[in-house]
């Protein structure tokens, strides 16, 4: 079918339209028959309409199918917008015509309304069928609204946005969680990162960013991991740590104040409390973090990793967006440079929300004599960072970056707790479907 003649969304009927024709595509969400009336209520992307059949004002064969239709069926209405009666409704369609697009088939697998509870695993099955359901939909309405912001965010930091390989021959970062894959008789694998990538584009490009999905093959399985996850990436060129944090922080006050004012209606489809945060975000050297685990009677050491019982000990102090910086730098990449005068420290941070983990990054090693000794000193083989390395002959600048886990600042803005939540498809080691 082509374009319908008159339509209007379900948010666009006001007083405005009163005594206009128009047209409303959607899903039939509830009919409900009262002698020679019927109620139908459509929903489409952006909320519900009620239409109103008259019997005698509309044709027959009409009226009798409004009567039958199967409730989630695609339908098309065509009628006058006219003021309703209703408490709830301010204006409605008294209807002159239907029709109906495609019938759904009962039962359905999941009820979209949400009348019916189903397990979120179902619910992924029919993950489509689940969209239709408002406070499943306001999730992702709110995700498409962070990335705008985030997108803006940077731009107006005059940064360049970059499109780096998926399919790479060599790790960012060594080869324990790549996905392999055959390419053309060679082996190749999915890309874990566009570290290397954004790293050598601030050569000639200066500011880059990158929001793209990338693939780890952990097989943990908790409600903070997937095996595909969108990544928000930057690179910046003459910049250190200091400088790329503060983008973060403008990056998420910004984000969060584009969805403030955007999604309000989605915000409170999920009873959402979000605030913009105060910056700079506190912080905390990975060496107090250890003494404060310690005084918690945390057995714990310099050097350990902060694991997530760790983590969530930090988050009853800090329970906000904060960064824990100055990591051992046996716990980072060969990539992120040392501190001055204190090799065994790295100009690194995390960007935490509570227990969370939210970005990292850092400083940049941008000397390739040093970066040569990193790699050898992380048990790495030269020759597969060739042409990485080859780069940093060309007059490489210094550099910082870091990446945002888009997936996980999205429970942070809607406050799920399982990031399946927030992702239309997840991948994990159990699912590969739909």
């Amino acid at each position: 079918m082509g374009e319908i003649e008159g339509r209007v969304f379900a948010s666009e009927l006001d007083k405005n339209l009163i005594g206009k024709k128009v047209s409303i595509a959607g899903w039939v969400e509830d009919i409900r028959p009262l002698g020679s009336l019927i109620f139908l209520t459509v929903r489409d992307v952006s909320g519900f309409a009620q239409s109103v059949f008259v019997k005698g004002n509309t044709p027959p064969d009409v009226f009798a199918s409004v009567k039958s239709i199967a409730r989630q069926s695609a339908i098309v209405i065509h009628g006058t917008a006219k003021e309703s009666k209703a408490k709830d409704v301010r204006v409605e369609i008294q209807a002159d015509g239907m029709e109906i697009l495609s019938s759904a088939t009962h039962p359905l697998p999941i009820d979209p309304t949400g009348r019916v509870g189903s397990s979120l695993e179902l619910r992924l099955d029919a993950r489509a069928l689940d969209l239709r359901n408002p406070s499943i939909a306001a999730l992702f309405k709110i995700r498409h609204v962070a990335l705008q912001s985030a997108r803006k965010s940077l731009i107006e930091e005059k940064f360049i946005e970059v499109n780096t390989p998926k399919i790479i021959g060599q790790a960012a970062e060594g080869g324990a969680t790549l996905f392999p894959l055959s390419y053309f008789g060679k082996k190749a694998f999915l890309a874990q990162s566009p570290q290397l990538y954004k790293e050598q584009l601030t050569l000639s490009l200066d500011r880059v960013f990158e929001i793209s999905g990338y693939f780890r093959a952990e097989k943990s399985h908790t409600r903070r991991h997937l095996n595909e996850f969108i990544s928000v990436d930057i690179e910046s060129a003459f910049s250190n740590k200091e400088d790329v944090m503060k983008v973060l922080e403008r990056l998420v006050k910004n984000a969060i104040e584009g969805v403030l004012e955007k999604c309000k209606n989605e915000l409170g489809a999920l009873n959402m409390r979000l605030r913009s945060p105060d910056i700079p975000f506190d912080r905390i050297t990975y060496s107090d973090a250890v003494e404060e685990l310690k005084r918690s009677s945390s057995r714990i050491d310099f050097g350990d990793d902060l694991d997530t019982k760790a983590l969530r000990k930090l988050s009853k102090k800090h329970s906000g967006f904060y960064f824990i910086v100055d990591w051992p730098t046996t716990l980072k990449p060969f990539y992120v440079e040392t501190k001055e005068g204190n090799s065994d420290l790295s100009e690194s941070f995390d960007l935490m929300y509570g227990y969370l983990e939210l970005a990292s990054g850092g400083t940049r090693v941008s000397d390739k004599a040093r970066l040569e000794k990193r790699l050898l000193d992380s048990g790495l083989d030269l020759r597969s960072f060739s042409s990485h390395l080859e780069v940093f002959s060309w007059g490489m600048p210094p550099h910082a970056g870091w990446g945002l886990g888009l997936d996980r600042f999205m429970m942070v803005l809607t406050g799920m707790k399982n990031i399946r939540e927030v992702v239309l498809y997840p991948r994990d080691r159990f699912r590969l479907s739909p």
